[in-house]
């Protein structure tokens, strides 16, 4: 469960992350509402996940679902640029988040 619990988490802080694009410095009500919602929730998944999963394995595959996630997002939706370095830099930020689960336990 608490692996669930963190893919959830990673694939909110996609959202927050992608959403903060959208708050003009948090200036804009809905776009920071929603994002500051993210936020908070995803934190508050992970904080479950650490409960069971080795901090460092957790807080890694987090952050690797949000960045990985955020830069897919950028380019295939926002119009970021999709060189080949940028790929390829995020599918192995993808490998390390799978080497992460699977030398993490549990």
């Amino acid at each position: 469960m608490a692996w669930v619990l963190l893919i959830v988490a990673g694939l909110l802080e996609v959202g927050w992350s992608i959403g903060m694009k959208f708050t003009d410095g948090f200036t804009r009500l809905w776009p920071s509402l929603l994002t500051g919602l993210g936020i908070v929730t995803s934190m508050a998944l992970l904080a479950q996940a650490a409960k069971t999963l080795p901090i460092g394995t957790a807080y890694g595959v987090w952050v690797g679902i949000g960045a990985a996630g955020a830069a897919v997002v950028g380019m295939a939706v926002l119009g970021e640029p999709a060189t080949a370095a940028r790929v390829f830099f995020v599918c192995l930020l993808l490998v390390s988040v799978v080497g992460l689960k699977a030398t993490g336990g549990n």
